[in-house]
């Protein structure tokens, strides 16, 4: 049997609002001096939560992992279409919000819940030709881009105060929250963008178990390697 080391495995991060997935992983591979980093399923700069961070030959298994199933929690605003689809980007409609009970924004939200085709936002990390979107977007140019099959298994929201909805949904990888968030305003007539977002479950990881980076970044290295779950129990979960 192959011999694996203390480092071979993966670690659990609370990933703050700011840094991108990328960050996140340079910054483990700098201050651990680990020549193989990788992520599991990126999370976009603003956005927080779980991020299964791989390392050594834990790498080996980041594409199962990242093919898991995902649970968020966030929250929308109702009224005001931007160009990302979230709060980063510019302001290009700002529309009334009619009156509506918790209870009617579920009623909408659950027409979403089931397999869709959905068309990934310009403002993303997907390459046309090489080229990554968001770098089209920030030019101006719009491109087509292909729908992908997504499926939403759980979609509601358990606050409503106007323009603000706080919502809970489980989806299949690869799935862009905030789309949902631009799809279910324009259902609604108002428009409306996703303000936060926060990954709560991967697979059967769960954010309760992560560690916040900064609290990972002080460790030592063996108070890391004890923060390791280790390849073997990481290939029984994939």
């Amino acid at each position: 049997m192959q011999d694996f080391t203390a480092l071979d495995g993966a670690l659990l991060i609370d990933k703050p609002s700011g840094p991108t997935s990328h960050d996140v992983v340079d910054a483990i591979r700098r201050q651990f001096r680990i020549k193989k980093v990788g992520h599991c399923g990126t999370l976009d700069p603003n956005a927080t939560g779980l991020l299964i961070i791989v390392l050594g030959r834990g790498t080996k298994l980041s594409e199962k992992l990242m093919g898991d199933d995902k649970v968020y929690e966030g929250t929308m605003k109702f009224g005001e279409t931007t160009d990302s689809y979230d709060s980063d980007g510019e302001l290009v409609a700002s529309l009334p919000v009619m009156p509506m009970t918790l209870a009617e924004l579920n009623e909408s939200a659950a027409a979403f819940i089931g397999d869709q085709m959905q068309i990934p936002p310009m403002v993303s990390a997907i390459k046309i030709k090489g080229v990554p979107l968001y770098k089209l977007a920030r030019q101006g140019i719009e491109v087509p881009r292909e729908p992908r099959l997504v499926h939403i298994y759980n979609f509601r929201f358990t606050d409503y105060t106007e323009p603000l909805g706080i919502f809970k949904l489980a989806c299949t990888k690869g799935t862009y929250v905030r789309s949902i968030a631009h799809d279910l305003g324009g259902k609604l007539g108002c428009g409306a963008h996703l303000t936060t977002l926060r990954r709560a479950v991967s697979g059967k990881f769960d954010v309760a178990d992560a560690k916040p980076l900064d609290e990972i970044l002080r460790l030592s290295a063996v108070e890391l390697e004890k923060r390791v779950i280790p390849f073997l129990k990481l290939a029984a979960s994939s």
